[in-house]
């Protein structure tokens, strides 16, 4: 049994899965209603339709994507061993890191497609609206991979507490405090330290780099367009300044590898 065997068994089960068909129909009607009301300002703002949308789409992916990541994942291996098939997985001649990568891999892909639909919705609306002339689609390529990227990331931390909890509805209570703790209250956290510093050291050193170090908020600066930032009224180009593109990249990249590992060793020392 190979690893894209077990990816097609996966995709077979998440066909089935009333969370896939969920974040299909959640990302498809989201981005076409952000799209659509997101339109309202540009000719009077004199910014791309798309970078509009494309804003508007991003601080909706940085709480949704991790949600259908951390729901995928959960339950992976737990909810595996709890049903006995784990066990049974492995009298093949299958190890413990492919059973995790073609778990990986068929998980991705249901996030591509999700994220693919509802950018492509996104495409085709704003076409619909304003022609295709004029019309930059860069930004909609980087947000794909980078949304990506992020799914990737809260996939590895799915897996990791799916192999240190061993019964599916304690693991399902912790990645909701953990969804709850990377896109909400860590930047409650942030904020009240910079009041409190107010813009002393730790707001000009520290403060950038603990913001990056977060996936959702690095996957948050590097979609947030620069030369937009005043027009858009965003709060968090100076820190993205500061941190820097290469920064952001290096931490959206290396959470799902360093969680994938982490899960491999967990892994490793479930006995069965």
């Amino acid at each position: 049994m190979s690893v894209f065997t077990i990816s097609a068994l996966e995709l077979i089960i998440a066909r089935r899965n009333m969370w896939v068909a969920t974040s299909v129909i959640l990302m498809g009607l989201f981005t076409a209603v952000l799209t659509l009301a997101g339109g309202a300002p540009t000719g009077t703002l004199s910014v791309d339709p798309l970078t509009i949308a494309t804003t508007s789409i991003t601080t909706l992916s940085v709480y949704l994507i991790p949600l259908i990541g951390l729901l995928l994942s959960f339950d992976a291996i737990a909810g595996e061993a709890e049903r006995g098939t784990l066990a049974l997985n492995l009298t093949y001649p299958v190890s413990r890191i492919e059973i995790l990568i073609g778990k990986f891999l068929a998980h991705l892909a249901v996030l591509a497609f999700a994220i693919g639909v509802g950018l492509g919705l996104a495409a085709l609306l704003t076409i619909w609206q304003y022609g295709p002339a004029d019309l930059s689609f860069t930004p909609l390529v980087k947000l794909f991979f980078t949304s990506l990227a992020l799914g990737a990331a809260f996939l590895g931390i799915g897996y990791l507490v799916s192999c240190l909890v061993r019964q599916t509805g304690a693991a399902s209570g912790i990645v909701i405090i953990i969804w709850l703790v990377c896109v909400v209250l860590y930047d409650l956290g942030l904020l009240g330290a910079l009041v409190a510093d107010d813009g002393g050291s730790f707001t000009k050193t520290i403060f950038p780099w603990l913001l990056v170090a977060n996936p959702a908020d690095a996957f948050r600066l590097i979609n947030t367009p620069v030369a937009s930032v005043s027009v858009l009224a965003s709060g968090i180009g100076a820190a993205g300044g500061a941190s820097g593109l290469a920064g952001q990249l290096t931490s959206l990249l290396i959470w799902p590898v360093i969680t994938l590992f982490l899960a491999w060793l967990a892994i490793r020392r479930i006995e069965l």
